[in-house]
This record gives structure tokens, sequence and C-alpha cells, in this order.
């Protein structure tokens, strides 16, 4: 299945020069939702994976199913003050300013194979954020994969030290 047929593009979304890949239309169809479920678990091949790291808040619509398939824990990754125990928070650039990200202290245990998932790499920001607090926890990242990739913003030369894969690529 074609999946980019269930990606609406947005002009000026969210602000101005922006085009935002919408990714509703194929969450609302459950063969488009289990097609990319099936290519997103076949990125991963036989891979052992222990935890399923998604970030918040469209990683965790795909991340959880993944979890579930590889029968591997789901860790969220979230904003700051949205995780109810102790926290490593880890800041990062964007574009217009900072931002930070927070995991559970206790989330991973050294050594477990890790494998992040998210919507969307951009401008690899928020993943090697989230890269950084994975390893700072011991885990062990096995791969990171995403459902699009914006390849005109380069965001995978941030995560150069990692294997990356996508479905889609803009």
């Amino acid at each position: 299945m074609n999946l980019s047929e269930y990606i609406r593009n947005i002009e000026d979304f969210p602000k101005t020069g922006v085009h935002f890949k919408d990714i509703t239309p194929l969450l609302a169809n459950s063969e488009a939702t289990d097609s990319c479920i099936r290519q997103l678990l076949a990125l991963v091949g036989t891979q052992k994976i222990d935890k399923v790291v998604a970030i918040e808040s469209r990683g965790f619509f795909f991340g959880t199913l993944l979890a579930q398939k590889l029968n591997a824990g789901f860790i969220p990754i979230r904003k700051p003050g949205k995780l109810p125990y102790k926290t490593l928070k880890e800041p990062y650039e964007l574009e217009y300013g900072m931002d930070a990200l927070e995991i559970h202290e206790d989330a991973i245990k050294k050594g477990e194979r890790v494998l992040l998932h998210d919507d969307v790499l951009a401008t690899g920001g928020t993943a090697r954020a989230a890269c950084n607090l994975i390893e700072n926890l011991g885990g062990v990242i096995v791969q990171c994969n995403f459902l699009i990739e914006l390849e005109f913003l380069d965001g995978i030369k941030k995560l150069q030290s990692h294997t990356v894969k996508s479905l889609l690529k803009y």
C-alpha cells in the first residue's frame, strides 16, 4: 500500500511557510494503519527490542502498536511537567527557541535494546534529545524509526551515530 496517499499536506501550518504533513487521514483508515505498522515492523526486521520509546505526541500512535507487536515495553518521552514520576530532562534547540523533553528515570535499564520511534524526522533536534535521554539511562539504541523523513531539513545529520529508517521521504 502506498502510504503517501494517506498523508495530507497542509500549507502554512503551524506557521507561514511550513508545509505540514498531516497523518490523520492515515490514522482514520484501518487498512492504511495496518499496512503502516507492518511496514514499520519490516524496518526493524528480526532485531531484538526490549523497549520502544516514542516521542510526544504523534509518535505514540504507532509507538504503542510497535511495542505490542515486538513484545516490548512502551516508554513515552514527553514535554516537561507531563510525567508523574522522577524524570531526566534534556533541553534542545528549535529554529525559534528552546524546548525540552523528559523521560522517567527508571524507564530503561542499562543495556536494554531500544527502538526510538516518531512520526516525522525534521531538523533532528527532538530526536537527538530523545537519543540523549535513552543513552543517559544506559539504553542501547538499535534503530531510530520514522514514518516520514523531511530530507531537505537534514535532520538525519544529528543522528549520524545511529541507524535511521523511515517509510516516506519528502
